[in-house]
């Protein structure tokens, strides 16, 4: 399960990166939000899954609860930073119309992704992990869901005036725009409040470590 996990993961990250979504249909929005939910929501987290257990096994015995649930929080803080300031209309900007900012955005979510989930599960999901992990999974949800709202939300477009095209359908910049923050709605918030739900439910169950082999 976890080897396959991994392999999915990079398959994931594959389909993104050489994909039409950062080349052919880099000026929409929806393309773009497609491709960041792939990376920080489906291919994070199952590398995380695949690299947890060698990750346990390189490290000393269990550290302190303390900084565990700081490292957690923090991990959360980062993506925030980074899912957030990547979306300022500028800096969305910049990531269009240059191929190293592109690079640069993807890393920082793939890098971002990875530090959170791997944090969240932990590579030995005691339950001082699962509490923290949880807490930090949901935190991200929460930021990830008012993100998507304001961006479906708002009055006018934040990325370009002109239409777009995505998977051969043409989009004014409104309707890109809200079209791309249902998908952080309905993939991101749904994957991070899930992960935290099942993190949760992991501690209160005493279920605590057990992620399928």
């Amino acid at each position: 399960m976890r080897r396959a996990a991994l392999i999915l993961g990079l398959l994931t990250l594959a389909l993104i990166w050489a994909g039409p979504l950062l080349a052919a249909w880099r000026g929409s929005f929806t393309a773009h939000m497609l491709a960041h939910m792939g990376v920080v929501a489906i291919a994070a987290p199952l590398i995380a899954i695949g690299l947890a257990p060698s990750l346990g096994r390189r490290l000393p015995s269990a550290p302190p609860a303390a900084p565990l649930l700081s490292l957690a929080l923090i991990a959360s803080l980062v993506e925030l930073v980074v899912v957030w300031g990547w979306h300022a209309p500028a800096a969305r900007l910049w990531a269009e119309r240059s191929a190293f900012a592109t690079v640069l955005e993807q890393a920082s979510f793939l890098l971002a992704g990875l530090f959170l989930w791997l944090t969240a599960i932990g590579p030995r999901g005691t339950p001082a992990q699962d509490a923290s992990g949880a807490f930090a999974l949901l935190l991200t949800s929460v930021h990830m869901t008012l993100l998507g709202a304001l961006l479906s939300l708002a009055p006018r477009p934040l990325y370009g005036l002109g239409e777009v095209t995505c998977f051969g359908i043409v989009l004014g910049a409104g309707e890109d725009q809200a079209l791309g923050g249902v998908i952080m709605l309905m993939i991101g918030a749904a994957v991070y409040l899930a992960g935290g739900v099942f993190l949760l439910a992991r501690l209160l169950t005493g279920r605590t470590g057990e992620i399928a082999r």
